[in-house]
Parts: structure tokens; C-alpha cells; sequence
């Protein structure tokens, strides 16, 4: 099943993070059949952290071992929390790794712009060619100077829409002021943690405000099409599907629409890749969708 390119690779399977936690010995297995499955174009690399590298490593050698591996290189991006300093080591470990192919890292940038141009530099020295690499930007700096000096790095920024306690879900106005300072100075971004369904909603079990993946989507969009912090904000905020998957299918019919804002919100890492297929299709978009919609 093809995925349209708004949303092709979207999903990075982040199956080794909270809340999903899946062991190392079920997640590879898992991802590989993710990506040889029908829904195989809508999921991004393996996202891995450093300190699991060594228990990576474990299971591709058992797969080895076992005669029954696939021949493919297992297409990985490597989380660094340790920052600039912990980038090197990191990435010359996972580059090491036999049958992975680092394909981006993303790691911490610190309290300020300056660690951010710090850990750009890092990646510039250690990524190898063709992979992308992601500077987490810290909440509690001005985004302006970050973006700056991801720009000028040409890296890329990560932002954390979520976590395992209320206040790690930053508001609609903090999350558009971000990507609007991403937009603004031409910075790819992803997000991380607590996106895992469409549209924007409260948790039933956490009372956690979480963000939507289709409501950033198409706050991107109209921050490139020229809308302001403030409207985006607002687009942010919508709580109804079927508003948002309306607009969701004039950006599928319009390809250089869809390609340029994707291009400016490259994905996001997802502990379960079926969930966001799953509110996808309940919306009536890709994949399988009902033709009359949600």
C-alpha cells in the first residue's frame, strides 16, 4: 500500500520509549516487519537509544546466529541525551554496528542556543553522509537564536510535545511559536513523545493535554502558506476530526503542497506505529480509508 507523500516515513518507530517499552528482542523483529508489511511507506528508521546500542547489537548477532535474519541493514537513528560531548562516541559506536545503517541521530542541545550550535557542530563531525541530524531545542530558550544556528548548521530541530507528566506538554502557544521560528528559518523539525493520535485531545486516563500529529501538520502548513504564530495556535487547539481531516484531504489533493510540508515537519517518533495509522483511517485518510470520510 502506497503512502501518499503526506504522509510517507512519518512515523519514526519508537517502539523502545515510553509508554511502550518494548524489550530490544520483540521491537527488532517487530520494526522489520513494519517495514516489509503493507504499511511499510509510512514508517520512518528504528529510533535507538546510545545506551541501548550494546543490547541492539545482541540482537541483530542472534539473528545472525540464527540463519534466519534478513539480509537488509536494519535502518537506525541514534538518541543522544548526553549532548554535544556524548555525539562522537555515540555515533562511531552505532557506525561500528554490523548490519545497521545509521540513517540520523538526534541529540540534546542543552539550556541555551549556544549548546545547540555546540551539539550541530557535533553532528556535522560525526553523522555520516546522506544521514540527518536533529538538535532537541530546549523549551525555555528563545527558539529565534536555535533555529539560527541549526540554519547555519544545516541540521535539523526536534521538539518534545510531550512525557509522563503534565508539564512536559508544552501549551498551544509555546508548541506554535516553536514550529513558527522552525518555518521562518527554513528548519526541517520533528517531534517526539506524547504524539501518538490525530487530532488534539485530553487523556482519558492522565487528564494530559496532548497535541495532535495531524493539528501540527497543519499548523505547518499554514505557517508556510504565511498564517501567524497566533493562527497556528488556533489550528493547534481544533479538537474535531472531521475539521481537520477536511483540511487534511485539500493538502492531499494539491502534491507540491503536501511535499513542502512535509519537507518542513519530517515526522515524529511514535511507540506504536498501528496507533496513528489506525486514527488515520478512522478519519477517513490513508490507508484503507472509508471514500465518505470520518
Amino acid at each position: 500500500m502506497s503512502a501518499p507523500p503526506l504522509f510517507t516515513r512519518m512515523l519514526d518507530d519508537a517502539a523502545l520509549f515510553p509508554p511502550g517499552n518494548a524489550p530490544m528482542e520483540r521491537a527488532v523483529p517487530r520494526h522489520r516487519a513494519l517495514r516489509q508489511g503493507p504499511t511499510a511507506d509510512y514508517v520512518g528508521p528504528f529510533i535507538v537509544a546510545d545506551a541501548w546500542l550494546a543490547d541492539l547489537e545482541s540482537v541483530l548477532a542472534e539473528e545472525t546466529a540464527g540463519g534466519a535474519g534478513p539480509a537488509g541493514a536494519l535502518e537506525a537513528a541514534v538518541t543522544v541525551p548526553g549532548g554535544a560531548a556524548a555525539v562522537g562516541p555515540a555515533l562511531q559506536r552505532a557506525r561500528r554496528m554490523p548490519r545497521v545503517r545509521v540513517v540520523g541521530a538526534e541529540a540534546a542541545g542543552g539550556d541555551s542556543a549556544e549548546d545547540v550550535r555546540r551539539t550541530a557542530r557535533a553532528l556535522t563531525d560525526h553523522l555520516p553522509d546522506g544521514a540527518h541530524g536533529h538538535v532537541e531545542v530546549p523549551r525555555r530558550a528563545d527558539p529565534a537564536p536555535a533555529m539560527a544556528a541549526l540554519a547555519g548548521a544545516g541540521h535539523r530541530a526536534k521538539f518534545r510535545t510531550g512525557g509522563t507528566t503534565a508539564d512536559a506538554f508544552p501549551s498551544e502557544a509555546e508548541l506554535a511559536a516553536r514550529i513558527a521560528a522552525a518555518v521562518d528559518a527554513g528548519v526541517p523539525f520533528k517531534c517526539t513523545a506524547g504524539l501518538h493520535n490525530a487530532v488534539r485531545h485530553t487523556g482519558a486516563a492522565t487528564g494530559f493535554e496532548h497535541h495532535g500529529f495531524l493539528n501540527v501538520l497543519l499548523a505547518a502548513d499554514a505557517l508556510l502558506r504565511g498564517a501567524r504564530a497566533a493562527e497556528a495556535e488556533g489550528v493547534l487547539g481544533e479538537r474535531d476530526g472531521k475539521t481537520l481531516a477536511q483540511e487534511a484531504r485539500t493538502v492531499l489533493g494539491d502534491e507540491r503542497r503536501s511535499r513542502a510540508v512535509r519537507a518542513a515537519f519530517t515526522g515524529f517518533g511514535t511507540c506504536s506505529v498501528d496507533e496513528p495509522l489506525e486514527d488515520l483511517e478512522a478519519l477517513g485518510l490513508p490507508p484503507g480509508a472509508p471514500a465518505d470520510g470520518a
